[in-house]
């Protein structure tokens, strides 16, 4: 099987991986449908943005650099960097939901759970990402 050969090349336990690959597409398809309402100017999208203090010609905008923080994130060679990029993304989120004064549980830290599924299974899928923070035992 092609996924137990590539978690035994690459030091990863199947079940560890699989785990990885979970939550990375987890937090991928929330990205990603956020990024296409972004991109396609849906209204939604646009009287979101607009109700967070942003004008609507923005929109497309910060899809776009959404957009190009996913790819990074999802291409294998460039994962770290592009969830370093989407933290900052996530980080611009956050302090916009602060300045507008939303709700902390449910708006203003929801931001760091995405980032934070992101990263947990880019940190279970790659053994280098581990070997650089490991958790002391």
């Amino acid at each position: 099987m092609i996924l137990s050969t590539a978690s035994r090349d690459r030091g990863v336990s199947r079940s560890t991986l699989i785990i990885g690959y979970a939550l990375t597409a987890v937090a991928a398809l929330f990205l990603a449908f956020d990024t296409v309402g972004k991109l396609l100017v849906i209204q939604q999208a646009v009287q979101a943005t607009t109700a967070l203090g942003y004008p609507a010609s923005a929109v497309f905008t910060i899809g776009l650099i959404e957009l190009v923080c996913l790819t990074l994130y999802l291409v294998p060679a460039t994962s770290v960097s592009g969830a370093i990029l989407l933290v900052g993304y996530l980080g611009g989120a956050v302090a916009t939901q602060v300045r507008v004064g939303n709700p902390l549980a449910s708006h203003v830290l929801f931001p760091l759970y995405v980032g934070a599924v992101l990263w947990g299974g880019l940190y279970l899928r790659e053994p280098r990402l581990r070997a650089l923070l490991p958790f002391r035992r």
